[in-house]
Protein backbone atom coordinates (compact mmCIF):
# COMPACT_ATOMS: atom_id res chain seq x y z
CA UNK A 1 0.00 0.00 0.00
CA UNK A 2 1.38 3.60 -0.83
CA UNK A 3 2.44 5.57 1.72
CA UNK A 4 0.51 9.08 2.72
CA UNK A 5 2.91 11.93 1.67
CA UNK A 6 2.39 14.89 4.00
CA UNK A 7 1.63 17.74 2.21
CA UNK A 8 4.57 19.94 3.16
CA UNK A 9 6.62 17.69 1.96
CA UNK A 10 5.63 19.61 -1.51
CA UNK A 11 7.30 22.54 -0.28
CA UNK A 12 10.40 21.04 1.36
CA UNK A 13 14.05 21.86 -0.20
CA UNK A 14 16.45 18.99 -1.25
CA UNK A 15 18.02 19.03 1.98
CA UNK A 16 14.68 18.77 3.86
CA UNK A 17 13.49 16.10 1.57
CA UNK A 18 16.96 14.30 1.10
CA UNK A 19 17.22 14.04 5.43
CA UNK A 20 13.33 12.55 5.28
CA UNK A 21 14.50 10.13 3.04
CA UNK A 22 17.53 9.41 4.89
CA UNK A 23 15.06 8.50 7.86
CA UNK A 24 12.84 6.26 5.91
CA UNK A 25 9.94 8.61 6.38
CA UNK A 26 8.35 7.21 3.21
CA UNK A 27 10.11 6.04 0.22
CA UNK A 28 11.61 7.15 -3.14
CA UNK A 29 8.56 5.38 -5.04
CA UNK A 30 5.96 7.37 -3.17
CA UNK A 31 7.56 10.13 -3.65
CA UNK A 32 7.85 10.12 -6.57
CA UNK A 33 4.67 8.98 -7.40
CA UNK A 34 2.84 11.39 -5.06
CA UNK A 35 4.74 14.35 -7.00
CA UNK A 36 3.85 13.12 -10.63
CA UNK A 37 0.19 12.79 -9.45
CA UNK A 38 0.25 16.23 -8.29
CA UNK A 39 2.26 17.95 -11.39
CA UNK A 40 -0.94 16.11 -13.46
CA UNK A 41 -3.87 17.41 -11.15
CA UNK A 42 -2.48 20.84 -10.86
CA UNK A 43 -0.76 21.84 -13.04
CA UNK A 44 -3.18 22.13 -15.40
CA UNK A 45 -4.21 24.93 -13.44
CA UNK A 46 -1.43 26.83 -13.94
CA UNK A 47 -0.66 25.67 -17.91
CA UNK A 48 2.38 24.47 -16.63
CA UNK A 49 2.24 21.09 -17.80
CA UNK A 50 3.46 19.80 -21.05
CA UNK A 51 3.90 16.11 -20.77
CA UNK A 52 3.39 14.27 -17.55
CA UNK A 53 5.66 10.80 -16.73
CA UNK A 54 4.22 9.22 -13.93
CA UNK A 55 5.19 5.85 -15.13
CA UNK A 56 8.96 7.22 -15.70
CA UNK A 57 9.06 8.26 -12.48
CA UNK A 58 7.55 5.32 -10.34
CA UNK A 59 10.53 3.68 -11.89
CA UNK A 60 12.92 5.70 -11.18
CA UNK A 61 11.83 6.18 -7.86
CA UNK A 62 12.12 2.25 -7.21
CA UNK A 63 15.27 2.17 -8.55
CA UNK A 64 16.17 4.34 -5.78
CA UNK A 65 14.49 2.71 -3.06
CA UNK A 66 17.17 -0.52 -4.09
CA UNK A 67 20.19 2.24 -3.75
CA UNK A 68 18.92 3.73 -0.44
CA UNK A 69 17.88 0.40 0.99
CA UNK A 70 22.27 -0.51 0.73
CA UNK A 71 22.66 2.80 2.34
CA UNK A 72 23.98 4.08 -1.28
CA UNK A 73 23.80 7.64 -2.21
CA UNK A 74 24.88 9.16 -5.44
CA UNK A 75 24.68 12.66 -5.25
CA UNK A 76 22.63 15.36 -2.74
CA UNK A 77 19.70 15.41 -5.38
CA UNK A 78 18.90 11.60 -5.10
CA UNK A 79 15.03 10.80 -5.51
CA UNK A 80 13.95 14.56 -5.73
CA UNK A 81 11.40 14.74 -7.86
CA UNK A 82 12.24 18.14 -10.93
CA UNK A 83 10.48 18.82 -13.96
CA UNK A 84 12.20 20.30 -16.85
CA UNK A 85 11.13 22.82 -19.65
CA UNK A 86 10.09 21.47 -23.32
CA UNK A 87 13.01 22.58 -24.65
CA UNK A 88 14.62 19.41 -23.61
CA UNK A 89 14.87 16.16 -25.06
CA UNK A 90 13.83 13.31 -23.33
CA UNK A 91 14.40 9.89 -25.17
CA UNK A 92 11.54 8.12 -27.00
CA UNK A 93 9.41 10.84 -25.54
CA UNK A 94 7.54 13.87 -26.88
CA UNK A 95 9.48 17.41 -27.20
CA UNK A 96 6.93 19.89 -28.35
CA UNK A 97 9.20 23.32 -27.66
CA UNK A 98 5.25 24.80 -26.77
CA UNK A 99 4.66 25.22 -30.51
CA UNK A 100 2.10 23.40 -32.34
CA UNK A 101 4.86 22.69 -35.30
CA UNK A 102 6.42 20.43 -33.38
CA UNK A 103 3.58 18.44 -31.45
CA UNK A 104 4.33 15.34 -32.67
CA UNK A 105 8.43 15.60 -32.32
CA UNK A 106 10.19 12.88 -30.70
CA UNK A 107 14.41 12.17 -30.08
CA UNK A 108 16.22 9.66 -29.83
CA UNK A 109 18.19 10.83 -27.11
CA UNK A 110 18.41 12.98 -24.12
CA UNK A 111 19.39 16.35 -23.06
CA UNK A 112 23.15 16.09 -21.30
CA UNK A 113 21.39 17.71 -18.37
CA UNK A 114 18.42 15.48 -18.12
CA UNK A 115 21.41 12.86 -18.33
CA UNK A 116 23.21 14.32 -15.81
CA UNK A 117 20.51 14.29 -13.45
CA UNK A 118 19.10 10.99 -14.08
CA UNK A 119 22.69 9.52 -13.47
CA UNK A 120 22.62 11.62 -10.00
CA UNK A 121 19.40 10.32 -9.38
CA UNK A 122 17.02 12.82 -9.83
CA UNK A 123 13.55 11.92 -10.67
CA UNK A 124 12.07 13.54 -13.95
CA UNK A 125 8.31 13.43 -12.99
CA UNK A 126 6.83 15.84 -16.35
CA UNK A 127 7.73 17.96 -19.23
CA UNK A 128 6.91 21.82 -18.32
CA UNK A 129 5.27 24.45 -20.05
CA UNK A 130 6.82 27.04 -22.11
CA UNK A 131 6.30 29.94 -24.28
CA UNK A 132 6.79 28.64 -27.92
CA UNK A 133 9.93 28.74 -29.31
CA UNK A 134 11.41 30.17 -26.06
CA UNK A 135 9.78 33.38 -27.54
CA UNK A 136 11.46 33.45 -30.72
CA UNK A 137 10.64 36.07 -33.29
CA UNK A 138 9.09 37.98 -29.84
CA UNK A 139 5.71 38.01 -28.92
CA UNK A 140 2.86 40.32 -27.78
CA UNK A 141 0.52 38.51 -25.52
CA UNK A 142 1.33 36.05 -22.46
CA UNK A 143 -1.01 33.16 -24.56
CA UNK A 144 1.56 32.67 -26.95
CA UNK A 145 2.02 28.71 -26.15
CA UNK A 146 0.50 25.76 -27.28
CA UNK A 147 -0.60 25.15 -23.82
CA UNK A 148 -1.91 28.44 -22.82
CA UNK A 149 -0.75 31.24 -21.37
CA UNK A 150 1.67 30.80 -18.20
CA UNK A 151 -0.53 31.76 -15.27
CA UNK A 152 0.92 32.57 -11.87
CA UNK A 153 -0.27 30.03 -8.89
CA UNK A 154 -0.05 33.79 -6.43
CA UNK A 155 -3.03 35.19 -8.64
CA UNK A 156 -3.84 33.17 -11.67
CA UNK A 157 -5.27 36.44 -13.48
CA UNK A 158 -1.19 37.41 -13.43
CA UNK A 159 1.22 35.92 -15.97
CA UNK A 160 3.79 33.63 -14.09
CA UNK A 161 6.54 34.92 -16.80
CA UNK A 162 8.33 34.09 -20.41
CA UNK A 163 9.67 31.29 -21.61
CA UNK A 164 10.31 29.47 -18.50
CA UNK A 165 6.90 29.92 -17.68
CA UNK A 166 6.01 26.46 -16.79
CA UNK A 167 9.21 26.29 -14.69
CA UNK A 168 8.43 29.34 -12.63
CA UNK A 169 4.84 28.07 -11.73
CA UNK A 170 5.47 24.35 -11.07
CA UNK A 171 8.37 25.19 -8.49
CA UNK A 172 5.93 28.31 -7.13
CA UNK A 173 2.86 26.09 -6.74
CA UNK A 174 4.90 22.88 -5.37
CA UNK A 175 4.32 20.54 -8.37
CA UNK A 176 8.54 20.05 -8.63
CA UNK A 177 11.09 20.91 -5.88
CA UNK A 178 13.18 22.08 -8.91
CA UNK A 179 13.13 22.76 -12.18
CA UNK A 180 15.04 23.57 -15.52
CA UNK A 181 14.61 26.35 -17.49
CA UNK A 182 16.67 28.45 -20.02
CA UNK A 183 17.39 32.07 -20.70
CA UNK A 184 18.15 33.86 -23.51
CA UNK A 185 17.40 37.18 -22.53
CA UNK A 186 15.34 37.36 -19.36
CA UNK A 187 13.39 33.70 -19.58
CA UNK A 188 15.05 32.52 -15.97
CA UNK A 189 15.00 36.08 -14.46
CA UNK A 190 11.59 37.56 -15.04
CA UNK A 191 9.50 34.10 -14.44
CA UNK A 192 11.30 33.45 -11.09
CA UNK A 193 11.11 37.08 -9.87
CA UNK A 194 7.29 37.10 -11.42
CA UNK A 195 6.51 33.19 -9.19
CA UNK A 196 8.71 34.22 -6.59
CA UNK A 197 11.28 31.32 -6.77
CA UNK A 198 14.60 31.42 -6.02
CA UNK A 199 17.01 30.68 -9.45
CA UNK A 200 20.16 30.74 -11.14
CA UNK A 201 20.97 31.64 -14.70
CA UNK A 202 24.81 30.64 -15.17
CA UNK A 203 27.81 31.93 -17.02
CA UNK A 204 27.73 31.18 -20.94
CA UNK A 205 28.84 28.02 -21.40
CA UNK A 206 29.11 26.48 -18.14
CA UNK A 207 26.35 24.07 -18.74
CA UNK A 208 25.42 22.03 -22.17
CA UNK A 209 23.10 22.93 -24.00
CA UNK A 210 23.29 19.89 -26.06
CA UNK A 211 19.91 18.45 -26.72
CA UNK A 212 18.10 21.67 -26.00
CA UNK A 213 16.24 23.75 -28.65
CA UNK A 214 18.79 26.31 -30.22
CA UNK A 215 17.27 29.80 -30.16
CA UNK A 216 20.22 31.64 -30.02
CA UNK A 217 23.54 29.44 -30.00
CA UNK A 218 26.12 32.45 -28.32
CA UNK A 219 23.68 33.64 -26.02
CA UNK A 220 21.36 30.39 -24.82
CA UNK A 221 21.87 28.95 -21.18
CA UNK A 222 20.20 26.44 -19.12
CA UNK A 223 20.01 27.26 -15.42
CA UNK A 224 17.73 25.83 -12.39
CA UNK A 225 14.55 27.37 -10.27
CA UNK A 226 14.31 25.89 -6.97
CA UNK A 227 13.26 26.54 -3.27
CA UNK A 228 16.70 28.45 -2.12
CA UNK A 229 19.81 29.55 -2.97
CA UNK A 230 21.19 25.98 -1.32
CA UNK A 231 19.10 24.21 -4.01
CA UNK A 232 20.62 26.25 -6.80
CA UNK A 233 24.47 25.49 -5.72
CA UNK A 234 23.98 21.50 -5.44
CA UNK A 235 21.60 21.64 -8.70
CA UNK A 236 24.37 23.46 -10.84
CA UNK A 237 27.17 21.02 -9.25
CA UNK A 238 25.42 18.04 -10.89
CA UNK A 239 24.46 19.58 -14.02
CA UNK A 240 27.45 21.72 -15.04
CA UNK A 241 30.45 20.41 -16.85
CA UNK A 242 32.39 20.21 -19.95
CA UNK A 243 30.70 18.28 -23.15
CA UNK A 244 32.08 17.89 -26.54
CA UNK A 245 28.59 17.55 -27.90
CA UNK A 246 28.17 21.46 -26.94
CA UNK A 247 30.28 23.70 -29.25
CA UNK A 248 29.40 26.32 -26.94
CA UNK A 249 30.74 24.45 -23.42
CA UNK A 250 33.27 26.88 -21.74
CA UNK A 251 34.88 23.07 -20.52
CA UNK A 252 34.66 23.61 -16.83
CA UNK A 253 32.75 22.26 -14.08
CA UNK A 254 31.64 23.72 -10.82
CA UNK A 255 31.45 22.88 -7.08
CA UNK A 256 29.39 24.26 -4.66
CA UNK A 257 31.81 25.37 -1.79
CA UNK A 258 30.29 27.94 0.39
CA UNK A 259 32.48 27.30 3.22
CA UNK A 260 35.12 28.61 0.92
CA UNK A 261 32.93 32.23 0.38
CA UNK A 262 34.95 35.42 1.07
CA UNK A 263 33.25 37.07 3.88
CA UNK A 264 30.77 40.18 3.05
CA UNK A 265 32.21 42.55 4.38
CA UNK A 266 35.26 42.42 1.76
CA UNK A 267 32.43 43.03 -0.66
CA UNK A 268 32.07 45.70 -3.11
CA UNK A 269 27.89 45.44 -4.34
CA UNK A 270 27.64 48.34 -7.55
CA UNK A 271 23.72 49.52 -7.13
CA UNK A 272 21.99 52.24 -8.31
CA UNK A 273 19.87 54.02 -5.86
CA UNK A 274 17.42 55.14 -8.65
CA UNK A 275 16.49 51.00 -9.46
CA UNK A 276 14.89 50.86 -6.04
CA UNK A 277 12.90 53.78 -5.86
CA UNK A 278 11.51 55.91 -9.18
CA UNK A 279 12.56 53.61 -11.53
CA UNK A 280 10.17 50.60 -9.42
CA UNK A 281 6.65 50.67 -9.75
CA UNK A 282 5.30 52.44 -6.59
CA UNK A 283 3.75 48.95 -5.07
CA UNK A 284 6.97 47.54 -4.89
CA UNK A 285 9.72 50.28 -3.71
CA UNK A 286 9.28 49.47 -0.10
CA UNK A 287 9.43 46.07 -0.43
CA UNK A 288 12.62 46.65 -2.59
CA UNK A 289 13.76 49.29 0.27
CA UNK A 290 13.77 46.89 2.80
CA UNK A 291 15.35 44.00 0.52
CA UNK A 292 18.32 46.69 -0.35
CA UNK A 293 18.36 47.61 3.65
CA UNK A 294 18.75 43.31 4.20
CA UNK A 295 21.45 43.44 1.92
CA UNK A 296 23.77 46.49 3.13
CA UNK A 297 22.79 44.48 6.83
CA UNK A 298 24.96 41.42 5.64
CA UNK A 299 28.10 43.59 5.92
CA UNK A 300 29.00 44.43 2.02
CA UNK A 301 29.58 47.87 0.78
CA UNK A 302 27.04 49.28 -1.68
CA UNK A 303 28.88 51.05 -3.98
CA UNK A 304 26.68 53.40 -7.12
CA UNK A 305 27.17 52.18 -10.20
CA UNK A 306 26.38 52.62 -13.80
CA UNK A 307 26.15 50.21 -16.44
CA UNK A 308 28.90 50.76 -19.45
CA UNK A 309 27.40 52.86 -22.12
CA UNK A 310 25.63 50.74 -24.85
CA UNK A 311 22.43 49.68 -26.57
CA UNK A 312 22.11 46.47 -25.31
CA UNK A 313 18.47 46.13 -25.99
CA UNK A 314 19.13 46.40 -30.13
CA UNK A 315 22.60 44.72 -30.05
CA UNK A 316 21.09 41.61 -28.41
CA UNK A 317 17.69 42.04 -30.43
CA UNK A 318 20.10 41.70 -33.94
CA UNK A 319 22.28 38.70 -32.55
CA UNK A 320 19.26 36.82 -31.54
CA UNK A 321 17.24 37.71 -34.74
CA UNK A 322 20.22 36.33 -37.00
CA UNK A 323 20.46 33.20 -35.27
CA UNK A 324 16.72 32.34 -34.66
CA UNK A 325 16.59 32.87 -38.68
CA UNK A 326 18.72 30.56 -39.07
CA UNK A 327 17.49 28.01 -36.33
CA UNK A 328 14.02 27.96 -37.39
CA UNK A 329 14.63 28.80 -41.19
CA UNK A 330 12.97 25.15 -42.12
CA UNK A 331 10.09 26.21 -40.23
CA UNK A 332 9.75 29.88 -41.80
CA UNK A 333 10.29 28.90 -45.51
CA UNK A 334 7.76 25.86 -45.17
CA UNK A 335 5.32 28.10 -44.05
CA UNK A 336 4.20 26.32 -40.95
CA UNK A 337 5.40 29.21 -39.11
CA UNK A 338 1.76 30.52 -39.41
CA UNK A 339 0.37 27.42 -37.04
CA UNK A 340 2.68 29.42 -34.24
CA UNK A 341 -0.41 31.10 -31.33
CA UNK A 342 1.21 34.52 -31.20
CA UNK A 343 0.68 36.85 -34.65
CA UNK A 344 3.18 39.37 -33.59
CA UNK A 345 5.77 36.02 -33.31
CA UNK A 346 5.17 34.84 -36.27
CA UNK A 347 5.78 38.55 -38.25
CA UNK A 348 9.23 38.78 -36.14
CA UNK A 349 10.14 35.22 -37.58
CA UNK A 350 9.48 35.97 -41.21
CA UNK A 351 11.16 39.34 -40.68
CA UNK A 352 14.14 38.29 -39.43
CA UNK A 353 15.60 36.08 -42.44
CA UNK A 354 15.57 39.51 -43.89
CA UNK A 355 18.46 40.84 -41.35
CA UNK A 356 21.62 42.16 -43.27
CA UNK A 357 24.65 40.12 -42.22
CA UNK A 358 26.69 43.31 -41.57
CA UNK A 359 24.13 44.37 -38.90
CA UNK A 360 24.78 40.99 -37.37
CA UNK A 361 28.29 41.24 -37.84
CA UNK A 362 28.72 44.54 -36.25
CA UNK A 363 26.68 43.73 -33.08
CA UNK A 364 29.42 40.71 -32.59
CA UNK A 365 32.16 42.85 -32.46
CA UNK A 366 30.25 45.62 -30.54
CA UNK A 367 29.10 42.42 -27.76
CA UNK A 368 33.23 42.05 -27.80
CA UNK A 369 33.83 45.43 -26.43
CA UNK A 370 30.78 44.95 -23.98
CA UNK A 371 32.39 42.18 -22.17
CA UNK A 372 35.55 44.22 -22.56
CA UNK A 373 34.19 46.70 -20.47
CA UNK A 374 32.31 44.47 -18.01
CA UNK A 375 35.66 43.34 -17.46
CA UNK A 376 36.93 46.42 -16.48
CA UNK A 377 33.51 47.57 -13.92
CA UNK A 378 34.28 44.10 -12.32
CA UNK A 379 37.72 45.34 -10.96
CA UNK A 380 35.49 48.36 -9.08
CA UNK A 381 32.98 45.97 -8.06
CA UNK A 382 32.32 42.71 -6.73
CA UNK A 383 28.61 42.09 -7.98
CA UNK A 384 26.05 43.97 -9.21
CA UNK A 385 22.36 44.30 -7.39
CA UNK A 386 19.27 45.52 -9.01
CA UNK A 387 15.53 44.38 -8.51
CA UNK A 388 14.85 41.25 -10.97
CA UNK A 389 11.88 43.35 -12.63
CA UNK A 390 9.98 46.77 -11.69
CA UNK A 391 7.09 45.49 -10.19
CA UNK A 392 4.87 42.62 -10.20
CA UNK A 393 3.67 40.32 -12.82
CA UNK A 394 1.64 41.52 -15.44
CA UNK A 395 -2.38 40.98 -16.11
CA UNK A 396 -2.79 38.24 -18.48
CA UNK A 397 -4.57 40.52 -20.80
CA UNK A 398 -1.45 43.27 -21.08
CA UNK A 399 0.17 43.29 -24.05
CA UNK A 400 3.75 42.79 -23.39
CA UNK A 401 4.75 45.57 -26.07
CA UNK A 402 3.95 48.00 -24.09
CA UNK A 403 7.14 48.33 -21.92
CA UNK A 404 5.67 47.82 -18.63
CA UNK A 405 5.86 50.42 -16.20
CA UNK A 406 7.43 53.80 -17.52
CA UNK A 407 9.21 56.55 -15.13
CA UNK A 408 8.98 59.66 -15.18
CA UNK A 409 11.00 61.74 -17.95
CA UNK A 410 14.22 62.37 -16.96
CA UNK A 411 14.68 59.64 -14.30
CA UNK A 412 18.37 59.22 -14.24
CA UNK A 413 18.60 55.39 -16.24
CA UNK A 414 20.39 53.69 -13.01
CA UNK A 415 20.88 50.03 -14.22
CA UNK A 416 18.49 49.35 -16.82
CA UNK A 417 19.54 47.18 -19.38
CA UNK A 418 21.12 44.80 -16.71
CA UNK A 419 18.95 41.76 -18.45
CA UNK A 420 20.11 42.02 -21.79
CA UNK A 421 24.24 43.27 -20.74
CA UNK A 422 24.22 40.06 -18.53
CA UNK A 423 23.11 38.06 -21.46
CA UNK A 424 25.58 39.38 -24.13
CA UNK A 425 28.27 39.31 -21.61
CA UNK A 426 27.29 36.14 -20.41
CA UNK A 427 27.19 36.60 -16.86
CA UNK A 428 25.71 34.25 -14.03
CA UNK A 429 22.86 35.97 -11.97
CA UNK A 430 20.84 34.78 -8.72
CA UNK A 431 17.33 35.93 -8.89
CA UNK A 432 15.99 35.97 -4.88
CA UNK A 433 12.77 36.86 -3.70
CA UNK A 434 12.17 40.11 -1.60
CA UNK A 435 8.97 40.54 -0.85
CA UNK A 436 5.25 41.60 -1.86
CA UNK A 437 3.72 44.27 -4.62
CA UNK A 438 -0.06 43.99 -4.76
CA UNK A 439 0.36 40.35 -3.02
CA UNK A 440 2.32 39.20 -5.76
CA UNK A 441 6.59 38.77 -5.58
CA UNK A 442 8.67 40.96 -6.45
CA UNK A 443 12.78 40.01 -6.30
CA UNK A 444 16.28 41.06 -6.40
CA UNK A 445 18.88 40.18 -8.90
CA UNK A 446 22.73 39.65 -8.02
CA UNK A 447 24.61 39.54 -11.41
CA UNK A 448 28.69 38.86 -11.50
CA UNK A 449 31.41 37.92 -13.45
CA UNK A 450 31.56 34.98 -15.69
CA UNK A 451 32.06 31.61 -13.19
CA UNK A 452 31.50 33.91 -10.16
CA UNK A 453 28.16 31.27 -9.10
CA UNK A 454 30.01 30.39 -5.54
CA UNK A 455 30.21 34.22 -5.12
CA UNK A 456 26.19 35.21 -6.23
CA UNK A 457 25.27 32.08 -4.19
CA UNK A 458 27.28 33.31 -0.69
CA UNK A 459 25.44 36.35 -1.03
CA UNK A 460 22.24 34.65 -1.89
CA UNK A 461 22.45 32.67 1.16
CA UNK A 462 23.13 35.23 3.60
CA UNK A 463 20.41 37.33 2.56
CA UNK A 464 17.82 34.30 2.70
CA UNK A 465 19.58 33.26 6.29
CA UNK A 466 18.20 36.98 6.96
CA UNK A 467 14.96 37.10 5.35
CA UNK A 468 12.30 34.18 4.72
CA UNK A 469 10.83 35.56 1.38
CA UNK A 470 11.52 32.40 -0.02
CA UNK A 471 9.83 30.24 2.24
CA UNK A 472 6.05 31.69 1.05
CA UNK A 473 3.80 29.78 -0.63
CA UNK A 474 0.93 30.60 -3.11
CA UNK A 475 -2.67 31.43 -1.47
CA UNK A 476 -5.13 27.98 -1.77
CA UNK A 477 -2.22 25.52 -2.91
CA UNK A 478 -2.18 22.63 -0.46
Amino acid sequence: MAAVIPNDVYFNTIAELTARLKAKEFKSEDLSRAFAERLVQLGPRYNALALPLPLDARRKGKAIDQDIKLDRWRSPLQGIPYGAKDLLSYKGHLTAWGAKPYAAQVFDYSATVIDKLDAAGAVLTGKLAMVELAGGGGYRFASASATGPGLNPWDTSRWSGGSSSGSAAAVAAGLVTFALGSETSGSIVTPASYCGVTALRPTYGLVSRHGAMALSWTLDKIGPLARSVEDCGRILQVIAGSDGKDPGSAGTSFYYTPQYARPLKELKVGYAAVDFTDRAEESARAAFQAALAAIRETGVTLVETKLPSFPYGPILSTILAAEQASSFEPLITSGRVDELADAAQIAGLKASLELPAKDYLKAIRLRRLIQEEFRKLFTQVDVLLAPGRSGPASKLDQPLDRGGFQPPSGTPVGLQGIVQAGNLAGLPALVLPCGFADNMPVALQVVGAPFSENLLLAIGREFQARTDWHKRRPPEIG
